[in-house]
C-alpha cells in the first residue's frame, strides 16, 4: 500500500472554553476538550448505557483565533483533524505521552449566542477562511433571517 491517512472526524460537546495562547514567534495555538458519547442498551438488564470519551484538541493560527472568540463551553462542534501524539517530561523527569487531535476543520452546530457575530458558524478551515456554504446553509440562514434573535 503506497501512503497512509490519518484523519479524525469527531462531533462533541466542548467541555471547557478553549485555552489560547500567543507564542514569541506569532503563532497562536488553542487548546480544549470536546466529549463524545455513545449510547447503548446492555444485553442482559436492558438497561440504556451512556460511554462518553474525551478528546484534547488544538487548533493553530486562523483557526485557533476563532475558538477563542466563538467556541465556549458546552457549544456543540464539529472537528476534522489528525491525531498527534507527542512526549514530555514530568517534573519527576518520568516522559509522559498524550494523543491530541490537530483540527483542519471546524464547523459549529449550536447556535451562536447573543453576542457573537450572526456569521459565527460556518464551516472553518486551518486557513481561517469560510468553506463555501452549502444551499442548505442559505436556506437556513433565510428561515431564520426574520427571527427576533
Amino acid at each position: 500500500m503506497a501512503g497512509s491517512v490519518n484523519k479524525v472526524i469527531l462531533i462533541g460537546n466542548v467541555g471547557k472554553d478553549p485555552e489560547v495562547r500567543y507564542l514569541e514567534n506569532g503563532s497562536v495555538v488553542a487548546n480544549f476538550p470536546i466529549a463524545t458519547s455513545e449510547v447503548y442498551k446492555d444485553k442482559n438488564t436492558g438497561k440504556k448505557i451512556e460511554n462518553t470519551d474525551w478528546h484534547d484538541v488544538v487548533m493553530w493560527r486562523g483557526l485557533a483565533e476563532l475558538a477563542e472568540k466563538y467556541v465556549k463551553k458546552g457549544h456543540k462542534i464539529y472537528i476534522e483533524g489528525k491525531l498527534k501524539k507527542r512526549s514530555w517530561q514530568d517534573k519527576e523527569n518520568n516522559t509522559r505521552y498524550t494523543t491530541e487531535v490537530i483540527a483542519d476543520v471546524m464547523t459549529m452546530l449550536s447556535r451562536p449566542t447573543e453576542n457573537s457575530n450572526k456569521n459565527s458558524n460556518p464551516p472553518y478551515s486551518n486557513e481561517g477562511t469560510p468553506n463555501k456554504p452549502s444551499n442548505m446553509d442559505k436556506e437556513i440562514d433565510k428561515e431564520n433571517s426574520d427571527l427576533p434573535f
